[in-house]
């Protein structure tokens, strides 16, 4: 996360705590105090006047954070740097190092020396009194754009505006500084947008490092329960919200509050701080040569050293760079376990614990090495960004899904809407078919010398007729051609659903793998506690074994996670198998309905047979082809033809 968008998200903070009426604007006193508290902090000389000449022309009242958010930028992030300003704050650092070496060296200087001095003092200032304000403005860039300055100050300074309007001291069940670790936590997690809130994802990654922070197990159904609680409201928590869930030890019940605050402070120190690991070794001397034990602290650009793990006293720091190198060396001098740091001006020799430590330190120094060449940022950032680009694809794929299934909406309407009107035009047809038989028999008597002209018009009739059925035959077997095409789909989706089941069953054996490795661990568990009451005494050689233990502890959490990230891609695939289940039910609905409209038009055509007699010669068949247009044998013939082709449709439906 850079700089400026870690600073803009406490400022947002402190913005809308002073925001009372929750109207989106606050007043310009209460920013002035704001500005001058971030300029105080920023180590930026504050300008009173800026403000009120920034917003001269805008008497409306209170200030909304896009009217705000350009003088921040202006005259607090982004002031212009002066050359003759440099050369001031230069000439006015190197005065005052003077001041102060004279005033601590030879007390006997005479009078003369200090009116030179002042002299030169005096000079320089009426030099440059006209860039004085440039001056200034320079040295707070410079501390600004290098982040010369305690970013936890001016975190607690934004935490302490927020929190009392957001958070009441008196329900907390954590102690605020362990509040105030969350809120910076959850700065670092939360999404690129605003109002700032955290989801779901990120979430159950905090807890989860959490609850491996305290030495506690992650009780997956537990998060689930709540995630579906979760899901009623909203998809996210915002700060509060999340220092509340902390302090409720919902997903870490059984730890007391100074196991809360250890697990808090660790991955405070991981997340924000990026400590990469952190113990005690034993450190060579560059004057005296003599065997020191310091507390070590690896972050990616610098190892610190310190007299305790309280961090009270810090002794120095080993600044590493892509140049920087690491070797193991032969045991002597009675130490073992040596390691070398080739930094660009010194070497350090270290002397480890054991040479699982030593290991483990030559491998996490090398790894800063290798990501300072690439460029690169610590693992849990670089992890980070990667579940933000994740859920920014899902994201992207779920919107391009809603947005085919609604171009298939609109599609099937349409074609619902041409089936509509081939049906209304089909029954307009008919009905005038009818009419025009029912005229045609109305005058069949009076038209007996016509009989022959009527014969041939009727074949002309018929032949029309039997192209059109042909027609709708191949139609209707284009028909049935595509409901085995959407068969064999239901039966991939079959298989689908298939494959799920063993995905499940997999599932079910990772879970109880997962339980004997929870029995494993509770058993280790107490195996350690005995011993450490046993060996109080040897009380180093117990630390170093609690530490291997705790390592292996780590080594099978991680493996529980990898497991449970191959269970979550298996969940993913479900969804898209019922997915594709659905959209295979829907098209069946869509074909069943098809199908009866076309029986029903089959119906249809099959009702417009009359027998028609001819005109003296007793009872004749009339059909709507006319009079004696089928011979008895002939009529009986295509009846059962016709029977034979519906019993085969109703057999294949």
């Amino acid at each position: 996360m850079a700089l400026r968008d870690e600073l803009l998200r406490s400022i947002w903070h402190a913005f809308t705590a002073l925001d009372v009426d929750k109207s989106g604007k606050v007043s310009k006193s209460q920013l002035k105090v704001l500005s001058h508290n971030l300029c105080t902090v920023l180590k930026i000389p504050h300008d009173p006047v800026a403000l009120e000449e920034h917003f001269k022309d805008d008497d409306e009242g209170p200030v909304s954070t896009q009217g705000y958010m350009p003088y921040l930028n202006k005259f607090i992030l982004d002031k212009p740097i002066s050359e003759d300003a440099v050369e001031v704050t230069i000439e006015r650092a190197s005065v005052g190092a003077f001041k102060r070496t004279q005033s601590g060296g030879n007390s006997t200087r005479s009078h003369k020396e200090t009116k030179s001095v002042k002299e030169r003092e005096r000079v320089s200032h009426e030099k440059n009194k006209t860039s004085e304000n440039d001056t200034t403005n320079f040295t707070a860039v410079i501390v600004a754009a290098t982040g010369n300055f305690d970013r936890q100050d001016f975190n607690r300074m934004c935490w302490l505006l927020c929190s009392r309007k957001n958070l009441d001291q008196s329900q907390l069940l954590i102690s605020n500084d362990d509040a105030f670790k969350v809120w910076c936590i959850f700065n670092f997690l939360s999404e690129d947008r605003y109002p700032l809130i955290i989801v779901t994802e990120e979430i159950e990654y905090f807890l989860r490092k959490l609850t491996e922070a305290m030495g506690g197990s992650w009780v997956e159904e537990r998060f689930e329960d709540y995630k579906v609680q979760l899901s009623v409201r909203q998809q996210s928590l915002n700060a509060w919200e999340l220092i509340l869930l902390v302090g409720s030890r919902q997903f870490i019940k059984g730890m007391d509050r100074q196991t809360l605050s250890m697990g808090i402070t660790e991955v405070y120190q991981e997340l924000i701080m990026d400590v990469l690991k952190q113990g005690y070794m034993m450190k060579k001397g560059h004057r005296r040569k003599n065997w020191t034990e310091r507390w070590f602290m690896l972050k990616l650009n610098s190892i610190s050293y310190f007299v305790g793990e309280d961090l009270a006293e810090k002794k120095g720091d080993i600044l590493l760079d892509g140049c920087c190198s690491v070797e193991p060396l032969q045991d002597k001098e009675g130490k073992k376990c040596l390691f070398l740091i080739k930094s660009s001006n010194k070497s350090f020799e270290i002397s480890a614990s054991d040479k699982k430590k030593k290991q483990e330190w030559i491998q996490a120094i090398q790894t800063c090495v290798s990501l300072l060449r690439q460029g690169r940022p610590t693992p849990h950032c670089e992890a980070r960004q990667k579940r933000g680009e994740i859920r920014l694809k899902l994201q992207a794929e779920q919107e391009d899904l809603q947005l085919r299934m609604s171009e298939l909406q609109t599609a099937n309407e349409a074609k619902q809407l041409e089936l509509e009107n081939m049906r209304k035009a089909l029954e307009e047809a008919a009905a005038k078919a009818a009419e025009e038989e029912r005229k045609r028999l109305q005058t069949q008597t009076e038209l007996q010398d016509r009989y022959i002209v009527d014969i041939e018009r009727e074949k002309i009739v018929r032949q029309q007729m039997e192209e059109q059925v042909a027609q709708k035959s191949e139609e209707l077997e284009q028909y049935l051609q595509r409901v085995k095409e959407m068969e064999g789909m239901y039966r991939q989706l079959e298989d689908a659903l298939e494959d799920e089941r063993r995905a499940r069953q997999d599932e079910e054996a990772v879970r109880r793998l997962q339980a004997r490795l929870l029995e494993e661990e509770a058993v280790k568990r107490a195996e350690l506690e005995e011993f450490h009451l046993q060996q109080q005494r040897a009380i180093a050689e117990t630390e170093a074994e609690k530490q291997e233990l705790e390592r292996e502890r780590l080594i099978k959490e991680n493996a529980l996670q990898a497991a449970m990230k191959q269970l979550d891609q298996l969940e993913e695939d479900r969804q898209g198998a019922l997915e594709q289940y659905q959209a295979v039910m829907r098209k069946l609905e869509d074909a069943a309905n098809n199908t009866k409209t076309w029986k029903h038009k089959v119906a249809e055509q099959e009702g417009m047979l009359r027998l028609i007699q001819p005109g003296s010669k007793g009872q004749q068949m009339i059909t709507n082809w006319g009079p004696a247009a089928f011979s008895d044998a002939e009529f009986s013939h295509r009846q059962k033809k016709w029977q034979e082709t519906k019993n085969e449709e109703t057999q294949a439906q």
